[in-house]
């Protein structure tokens, strides 16, 4: 693996996982001691992660990684909303009903493990797992390019929700409703359960995200 590729890899994960909070200065010195490589790979990481919206260039204070608002939470989810559900759909129209059948099964599965208190890090692997079948299945690549380049500024905005078990439990049933819809080819039914888990995830979000701010 290339030392840039290496560090865009390590820095991508410790900012989406909250291990790099919103204001944090990444010095690149600091940043190659930390990581083992010179500071031309961490430039060049560095250079992803901005053009990402991870992190942004602050007057005086250099890079540092970007915060994720309400506002951000809010246009990322319009957007997202418009990519998901035509993936959905099309999903539906010309996917492998199989494919979204079984995990549907997992979703059902996921739900009754996290009721019993199970790791969330198992969930936010299934959740990828849908991402790609979505992916694989619709068919379109430039949609899939654009989700794509979304999911990073998504991921890190759904990990707000790490502490809130229960909403992960609701989460996994809308999942597993997505994906009946798809395995039952039903084009409309999927976009309509797709448009249910979003606007239920971006009022959570919000929520979430309002309580920091007035205890912060």
């Amino acid at each position: 693996m290339r030392a840039s590729e290496k560090a865009y890899q390590s820095l991508h994960e410790d900012i989406v996982q909250w291990r790099l909070l919103p204001g944090t200065v990444l010095a690149e010195v600091e940043l190659s001691e930390r990581l083992g490589v010179s500071r031309t790979p961490v430039r060049e990481a560095l250079s992803r992660l901005t053009a990402e919206g991870l992190t942004t260039t602050k007057g005086g204070r250099g890079i540092v990684v970007t915060d994720v608002s309400l506002e951000t939470v809010r246009e990322l989810y319009e957007l997202r909303e418009t990519l998901e559900t035509k993936a959905a759909t099309l999903c539906a129209e010309r996917g492998q009903p199989e494919v979204f059948a079984a995990l549907q099964g997992r979703f059902e599965s996921a739900r009754e493990t996290l009721s019993a208190g199970d790791s969330t890090e198992d969930y936010y692997r299934l959740a990828a797992d849908l991402d790609a079948a979505l992916d694989e299945q619709c068919g379109n690549p430039f949609l899939v390019s654009t989700l794509k380049n979304l999911r990073p500024l998504l991921a890190r905005a759904r990990r707000m929700a790490r502490e809130h078990p229960q909403r992960l439990i609701a989460t996994a049933a809308e999942h597993a409703a997505i994906c009946s819809a798809i395995a039952a080819k039903n084009p409309r039914l999927a976009a309509a359960a797709t448009t249910v888990h979003l606007n239920n995830s971006l009022a959570h979000l919000l929520t979430s995200k309002s309580r920091q701010q007035t205890h912060s």
